[in-house]
């Protein structure tokens, strides 16, 4: 007795290339914030350490103090 695939003789239909690409776009869209909130998260990491190793030294002024730019 042999198995059979329950009928069905010809190969599968392709899918849209349409419905594809919209995919591919969505995917590479999710894929860039991702990215963007990963960069962002290190950076903010970056900063709130440095902070951290100032204060563990017993300094006190730790904050960032913005200056802000001179025209000429």
């Amino acid at each position: 007795m042999t198995m059979t695939d329950g009928g069905k003789t010809g190969p599968e239909p392709p899918e849209e290339e349409g419905n594809r690409n919209l995919e591919n776009a969505v995917l590479l869209g999710f894929l860039a914030v991702l990215v963007g909130a990963g960069v962002w998260l290190l950076s903010t990491m970056a900063d709130v350490r440095k902070v951290q190793d100032c204060a563990a030294q017993g300094r006190r002024n730790c904050e960032t103090i913005e200056v802000p730019e001179r025209e000429r």
